[in-house]
């Protein structure tokens, strides 16, 4: 078989098939291969004539499709699924050939792959492509890991075929070995919290406001021609406005209220925990996935008393739809600033040198969470490449300010009526917890000391302390 496929796709599942067709319909000669090799002719005798495809029956066949350095993309599951495939795969390599993970991989599961294939002279490319099977085709938001030599030959590729905005493309080089897979888990962790903020946004105007899901859709339109316009916001819409096919109800309501996850929005909690990096939104969205799940639980907690108020007049309905928008918006604004912070955190914890301006553009589109406002952040950090928050630049800072009144009494109204917004709730502690002058965390490591001789720091001298707390007028006494 002659060397002319200028990249390859193994594991032509949806995501595969359409990536591929994507690099075939920009120019470039596809070699793919799929371990049946039904999918592969499927591919070729339904879209060949998209552009040009190398249909390969082997892995040596498909490598030896490829030209030098031979570029390769694997498309399969994320896990053991993928190992084995570098396994089938690397033998057949050569030093200076660069493999692609286009898979939703565990960034350290990147990190390894990347170290071990890296010793055997290959390059190994994390590389996390958001916009669902639709933008895998038309263009999506392509964040890319490993060397820079890689990205050297990888990037006119996936620059060429990502989504581009005001004639930019959406595909960038994030840092070495799994910063592109660690970014695209923030990515996802942030659509767990924008998703839910959004459907707490839509409860609240339901049930406190009264209004139904087609008047929440037309309000929902309104708001996305707006400082919330976004694709998530976009869809919301449609999906409140459609009506089911079946029963003529809304669709909204013949659907079941237990929301599933893939696991993105877990590994994001945890991987903050492991770096210490609160983000508060994300793990409330992801908790309230799971709580919704939870059927029996919540069979056992329903009929139990919560908060009544009376019903809102229109004019009250009106007033409330203002206030949920200020709180939606400054809800919004935090988790993204959260999301903003962990990926700070992450680099220095691994030495990633990332550009917060650059993933900001990417996201503009393509990406699931791709929003108007992340022109604004790009902004924020090209004039400030160490600005620490969001809220740091002065637009955000203000609208932060006039979100407070109307933040705050959302939060209060759905206390109040009983309604669950988990989402919103720790935005806002959020951004009270970092304005204190002062935290109780003064009292838990004093209760540490007392139990676990934990010590303490003092803030009238340095130094730390610990407090003899059975020994008689307990003494202090420094400690090492």
């Amino acid at each position: 078989m002659n060397a002319s496929a200028s990249i390859g796709v193994t594991g032509l599942g949806v995501m595969g098939r359409n990536l591929a067709r994507n690099f075939a319909r920009h120019g470039a000669t596809v070699a793919v291969h799929n371990r049946s090799a039904g999918r592969t002719r499927a591919l070729v005798e339904e879209f060949g004539h998209e552009g040009t495809f190398v249909a390969a029956g082997s892995a040596e066949e498909f490598v030896a499709a490829l030209e030098r350095p031979r570029k390769l993309i694997i498309m399969v599951q994320a896990g053991p699924a993928t190992d084995a495939v570098i396994e089938e795969f690397v033998p057949l390599l050569e030093p200076g050939d660069i493999v692609v993970d286009g898979g939703n991989a565990h960034f350290a599961d990147t990190r390894r792959r990347e170290a071990a294939l890296r010793e055997r002279g290959l390059h190994f490319v994390g590389t996390g492509i958001s916009g669902g099977e639709e933008g895998a085709l038309n263009g999506p938001s392509v964040m890319i890991g490993g060397s820079t030599e890689s990205y050297a030959v990888l990037g006119p590729l996936f620059e060429n075929i990502s989504a581009h905005v005001d004639g930019e493309p959406c595909a960038a080089h994030i840092g070495t070995d799994g910063a592109g897979h660690f970014v695209k888990m923030v990515h996802n962790g942030i659509e767990y919290a924008d998703m839910q903020l959004i459907a707490e946004a839509y409860d609240l105007l339901r049930q406190v406001a009264g209004y139904t899901p087609a008047e929440i859709a037309e309000i929902f339109r309104r708001w996305n021609e707006g400082r919330l316009g976004s694709y998530l916001i976009e869809i919301t819409a449609d999906v409140l406005a459609h009506t089911d096919q079946v029963t003529g109800a809304p669709f909204i309501d013949v659907v079941a209220d237990a929301a599933g996850q893939k696991g993105t929005g877990r590994w994001t909690v945890q991987t903050a925990l492991d770096l210490a990096s609160p983000v508060t939104a994300v793990a409330q969205a992801t908790f309230a996935r799971a709580a919704s799940g939870q059927s029996d639980l919540r069979a056992a907690y329903r009929g139990l008393p919560g908060g009544t108020t009376p019903p809102l007049s229109r004019t009250e309905a009106e007033r409330f739809t203002s206030q949920v928008e200020h709180a939606l918006y400054a809800s919004k604004v935090i988790a993204y600033d959260q999301g903003w912070t962990m990926i700070q955190d992450a680099a220095a914890e691994y030495g990633w040198k990332i550009d917060l301006g650059t993933v900001a553009r990417i996201w503009r589109g393509g990406c699931i969470i791709r929003a108007a406002f992340l022109d604004r952040i790009r902004a924020a950090y090209a004039a400030d490449r160490d600005l620490v928050s969001l809220l740091g630049e002065m637009e955000f800072a203000m609208e932060i300010t006039d979100a407070q009144v109307p933040w705050r009494e959302t939060v209060a109204s759905a206390a109040r009526r009983g309604i669950p917004v988990p989402a919103i709730s720790a935005a806002l502690a959020h951004y009270d917890t970092l304005r204190a002058e002062r935290l109780p965390a003064a009292l838990l490591q004093g209760q540490r000391d007392y139990f676990g001789a934990h010590t303490y720091a003092r803030v009238d001298r340095p130094g730390t302390f610990h407090t003899h707390w059975s020994t008689p007028g307990r003494p202090e006494t420094p400690t090492p």
